[in-house]
């Protein structure tokens, strides 16, 4: 079976969906029910992969698959090329593990066509797997276009008032994005071709990075693939489509909306932008790293000033994602590997976040700050829970969210981004201000609102979905080495590649001292 692993695990939910296409629309509970099987077993299907120790001995890429697909003439050709290695293994662990916890909060708050809800779901899971895994540029795209489409349908259809315009919004940002990625995919390809590569390998990664693209090409070539990643990630000042399709998604979205689909932008600039245009690289990291940084402080400012606890935790994620792009872009292994472990984080965290805001909503179909406060008396389970996600949020030593911020800003330090990293530092204050003061409101002081009085505390069902997401906070918190020892190697090969081709181009120029830093982060 490991030799087509990958491909089992990534269609097993297409297979699912054309199950759901024939059970009945209004057994809700065979349809959630079995939705929920589906992904369970596609958990089940992945996990191999997290245990296997190739990983932590190789950074090539593992558990490949090769078909040709699409042959035009002889101008064109697109293969089924998949792989894996340790920059994607989580990601893809953390798409199979979240989603069956995603299919178990829709059990009460999806209750209108929940048929198509599901199917829609499973279309996702696919989407996304398939972009994870994608070794060939045109098949990423084709899997990169494909999750829009349940998503936008996921956020216009089951969403809150505003679902039209923030859907259509949604769509309209990243669908421009990905054309100008589009014409960039098709111009390093035809250039490729010309500069001899192998026609038959078509729009294969592997050989795109051995393809010397003069720098003034690069350049633009970066823009349009940084656009396109900037744009999902979201990176200020291209972030304004997420507080709303937040917002108006139902919690099962806006989990995945956040836990997955923001990291196709991060995963996009480490897989793609980075090693492909290694000298554009270099010529806009200042520029990279100072939106990364308006947006760490931005998000955090805008945070603190929400009413609506959903849009709070909407722009608490713009503020953590510029830690990931910080530490990726300081390009030594510590702030590779605090972006990659951060990656996780935000999406058990800020997940976490989105299903407790769920909780809150379904109780009582409110998300105003203003509408609560006391609720810790009254549902004693749900306040520690959220005070523990409160804390990994923040970034508190001992919680998951320590480890990836805390590594982030120490590459960054150690690298040409040092002034960068200073000020980014703020943010993690800002972080603890505007979660804690949002949890005092909601949790603590005098119940003063009526409405409040018969609040239940959180069923077994509630539990056992937050009960995963906790183990792994404080897993990632405390020993984080189960993660790192299989992304070390990858994050390696992947750094020497891409510093290798800098130094080949443009060696006169002076590095700041980033290798004198200890090798791996193991020993911080």
């Amino acid at each position: 079976m490991t030799e087509h692993l990958l491909s089992l695990m990534t269609f097993f939910p297409i297979l699912g969906l054309l199950v759901v296409l024939f059970l009945p629309r209004d057994n809700q509970g065979l349809l959630k029910g079995f939705t929920l099987v589906v992904t369970l077993i596609t958990f089940v299907i992945s996990l191999p992969l997290a245990f296997d120790d190739v990983f932590t001995t190789s950074g090539a890429m593992h558990y490949k698959e090769f078909v040709p697909w699409i042959t035009i003439g002889d101008f064109f050709q697109m293969n089924y090329s998949v792989g894996i290695d340790g920059i994607s293994l989580w990601l893809v662990m953390l798409t199979t593990f979240i989603m069956p916890i995603a299919v178990l909060s829709t059990w009460l708050s999806v209750e209108k066509n929940v048929k198509g809800f599901m199917a829609l779901l499973l279309l996702l899971e696919t989407a996304m797997l398939g972009a994870f895994i994608s070794l060939d540029l045109f098949l990423f795209y084709i899997f990169w276009e494909l999750m829009l489409i349940p998503m936008y349908f996921l956020i216009g259809i089951w969403g809150g008032k505003n679902r039209i315009y923030a859907a259509v919004k949604f769509f309209i940002y990243t669908a421009v994005g990905s054309l100008l990625m589009l014409v960039a995919i098709i111009f390093v390809y035809y250039y490729a071709l010309q500069s001899g590569m192998p026609f038959d390998q078509g729009f294969s990664i592997a050989h795109f990075w051995q393809v010397d693209i003069p720098a003034h090409l690069q350049n633009w070539l970066f823009l349009a693939f940084a656009f396109s990643f900037a744009i999902k990630v979201p990176m200020f000042p291209l972030h304004t489509w997420l507080p709303d399709a937040h917002t108006e998604a139902p919690t099962a979205g806006s989990v995945i909306l956040a836990a997955i689909l923001l990291k196709m932008g991060t995963y996009g600039y480490v897989r793609f932008a980075m090693p492909l245009f290694p000298e554009a690289l270099q010529t806009f990291m200042p520029l990279l790293a100072t939106l990364a940084t308006i947006g760490i402080i931005y998000g955090a400012l805008v945070a603190m000033m929400q009413s609506d606890v959903k849009k709070l935790v909407a722009y608490s994620s713009v503020s953590h994602l510029g830690f990931v792009m910080l530490g990726i872009f300081a390009m030594n292994m510590q702030g590779m590997a605090g972006g990659m472990i951060q990656m996780i984080n935000h999406g058990i965290s800020t997940g976490a976040l989105f299903l407790i805001v769920g909780f809150i909503y379904e109780r009582r179909h409110t998300r105003e700050i203003s509408e609560f406060g006391g609720l810790a008396k009254k549902m004693p389970i749900f306040a520690t829970v959220f005070l523990i996600i409160t804390f990994s949020s923040i970034g508190l030593p001992g919680t998951n969210g320590f480890v990836g911020e805390f590594l982030a800003l120490m590459g960054a330090f150690e690298s040409e981004l040092r002034w960068y990293a200073v000020v980014a530092t703020t943010g993690v204050i800002f972080a603890a201000v505007y979660m804690l003061w949002m949890f005092q409101r909601v949790m603590f002081g005098e119940m003063t609102n009526p409405k409040n009085e018969n609040l239940k505390d959180l069923s077994a069902r509630e539990i056992v979905l937050m009960v995963p997401l906790l183990v792994f906070v404080f897993w990632i918190g405390v020993y984080p080495n189960t993660f790192f020892e299989k992304m070390n190697p990858a994050m390696e090969s992947l750094l020497t590649q891409v510093k290798g081709r800098q130094v080949a181009v443009v060696s006169p120029v002076k590095h700041a001292p980033v290798n004198h830093a200890p090798a791996a982060p193991h020993h911080h």
